[in-house]
């Protein structure tokens, strides 16, 4: 069986692209719709494949279409397949034109408002046509995200340990929760304070369940106290920030937070040293998949930035 005589002259990607559409459609009717081609095209596409595959690829009834287990494997192949053609084509147009492109980033909400958006504000203005496309999500479907393909790398923190073999983590450098306050709250003008004599305070704070919150938990816990009854809890940095800036409310940042992308002067830091909230921030990428010049254009620049803060111990 010549297998290299099937792959080179049987296998097309035009076929491959088809049982993609297939799939992530559930339907050969609405695929075709899709790609405006005839619902006879694609199921000829998928007879040619099955044919020089010898297995069925798919699964129909009138509830949808299925991959079989064949066609499952066949599909997490072509999806890398896919994603190399189009870094290849990304790489030609960096040659052709290295200040333009495009460049997606994945990251949780609270990197993509401070340390991601200082990287973004640099380059923009070397490279004015870049784009970036900045994916802000939960940390479990950011790793979905960059498994798929659908972003180029993350910038994360490193919550637990990376048990997918298939993922790698550079560190850049390491953030620790603080408690922060408007610069108008009177605890600003204290010089020490102890955490349980903010616990009658008025919280603005991650829910304790979410793995932010879990973090700032955990520090309360190892203070002997419980989580504060929040006034307001929200995953959204853009809640709490806002909140803080009435003068009135307290809540926990990552310190990077307050840093980027520039020193935030209406808000402050309270001397309180919060236990075991210190975590890794690095790059997260997909092992064997190269990087495109401007993917690592912007890791170079996450370096760059990173430096200082690596040797400042925050």
């Amino acid at each position: 069986m010549d297998w290299s005589e099937r792959i080179g002259r049987r296998i097309r990607l035009r076929d491959l692209h088809i049982l993609l559409a297939v799939v992530q459609c559930k339907s050969l009717a609405k695929a075709a719709e899709q790609l405006a081609i005839s619902r006879p095209v694609i199921s000829r596409a998928i007879a040619d494949l099955e044919h020089v595959l010898g297995v069925r690829l798919l699964e129909r009834d009138r509830h949808g279409a299925e991959p079989t287990s064949y066609g499952a494997v066949l599909l997490k192949r072509g999806v890398t397949v896919f994603d190399e053609l189009r870094e290849g084509v990304k790489d030609i147009e960096f040659l052709t034109d290295p200040e333009a492109g495009d460049v997606r980033i994945g990251c949780n909400h609270i990197l993509s408002t401070s340390f991601v958006s200082a990287i973004v504000d640099r380059l923009s203005r070397r490279f004015p046509r870049i784009v970036f496309h900045i994916v802000a999500r939960q940390a479990e479907v950011l790793h979905r995200e960059l498994i798929e393909r659908n972003v180029d790398f993350l910038i994360a923190r490193k919550l637990g340990g990376l048990t997918d073999e298939r993922l790698r983590f550079e560190p850049l450098f390491d953030d620790r929760d603080v408690v922060a306050a408007s610069a108008r709250n009177p605890w600003t003008k204290r010089r020490r304070i102890e955490l349980a004599e903010l616990m009658n305070e008025a919280w603005v704070l991650p829910p304790p369940d979410n793995v932010v919150g879990s973090v700032a938990r955990e520090a309360f816990r190892a203070c002997g106290l419980d989580y504060p009854r929040a006034a307001a809890l929200s995953d959204s940095p853009h809640v709490r920030m806002s909140l803080l800036a009435n003068g009135r409310f307290l809540s926990i940042f990552p310190v990077s937070a307050l840093r980027f992308p520039a020193r935030r002067a209406e808000v402050r830091e309270l001397p309180i040293e919060l236990p075991h909230t210190r975590v890794p921030v690095g790059v997260v990428t997909l092992k064997n998949r190269a990087l495109s010049p401007l993917a690592r254009l912007f890791i170079d620049a996450a370096r760059d930035i990173a430096r200082p803060l690596a040797k400042e111990k925050l």
